[in-house]
């Protein structure tokens, strides 16, 4: 239930020294990295300026790729990249929906899954997402890649056939596995983690669509919350509620702090 990873926050907000040392000390200590890399232009520029290469080939020369890797975001990396990703076994987290409010671009996710690069879903922070809700950022990643444009040398058209229902619950599932190095998670079967997410689709959101297709209901209806999740065997969520701790003094906390944070920006 608990994985360590080292994690400076990006490549371009801390030393190369710090860089270096942090891939070193993970894989003395057999943990994993990451990091966020090539999520804009400005990413990208700033490391041509002050490098003369790109952010994964900036990446490459700290020791920052490799199975043991996962970079979030990546909107910005190029054919070559995605070529080196996929020949190291370097993992992408797809945050979407950050990416459309911060305008940083569009993943070459469709690229990168035809290279074999391990690609899953992520949310990032709240500071750029208000949401964190992984259904959701399932429905952006396929929505998204509809709407992308093609990368040479992969020529990845856009389309329906860019992205289905199935390939991004499988980014969700399977592939958010793989990027972490998991082989007890992601799929429901014998042996592994009783890790699984119920939803009912009797509701008027999924009516007409899940008469005929459940899975892509899922995405392609109504935007559900989960009625039962169960994590490790244990449920943690009945019929939409927490089951672990009392939910309304949290939020309630949580409001508080929150005026207190926009108050104090006002007047500063």
């Amino acid at each position: 239930m608990l994985q360590v990873a080292l994690a400076p926050c990006s490549p371009f907000t801390v030393s190369q020294d710090l860089m270096r040392e942090a891939a070193a000390l993970a894989r003395a200590l057999k943990v994993r990295l990451h990091t966020h890399l090539a999520e804009n232009d400005h990413d990208v520029a700033y490391t041509r300026e002050k490098f003369g290469c790109t952010p994964a080939e900036y990446a490459e020369r700290l020791g920052w790729l490799g199975p043991d890797v996962w970079h979030a975001h990546c909107v910005k990396l190029d054919g070559p990249g995605i070529a080196r990703f996929a020949a190291t076994g370097t993992g992408v987290a797809h945050c979407p929906c950050s990416n459309m409010r911060l305008a940083s671009g569009i993943a070459p996710v469709r690229a990168m899954v035809d290279a074999g690069v391990p690609v899953g879903l992520g949310v990032d922070g709240s500071a750029s997402n208000d949401g964190a809700q992984m259904i959701s950022e399932a429905r952006q990643a396929m929505l998204l890649q509809r709407v992308g444009i093609a990368l040479e040398p992969f020529g990845c058209d856009r389309g329906p056939a860019a992205m289905t229902a199935r390939d991004a619950l499988a980014l969700a599932t399977r592939g958010g596995a793989r990027v972490l190095g998991r082989e007890d998670i992601g799929t429901l079967e014998p042996g592994k983690c009783a890790d699984l997410a119920l939803f009912d689709q009797r509701t008027l959101g999924f009516a007409g669509g899940a008469v005929h297709d459940p899975l892509g209901a899922l995405l392609l209806c109504a935007t559900a919350e989960a009625a039962y999740t169960v994590v490790d065997g244990r449920v943690v969520v009945r019929q939409g509620r927490l089951t672990t701790f009392e939910l309304e003094p949290v939020v309630e906390q949580h409001n508080a702090l929150a005026r207190q944070l926009v108050e104090a920006a006002r007047a500063g």
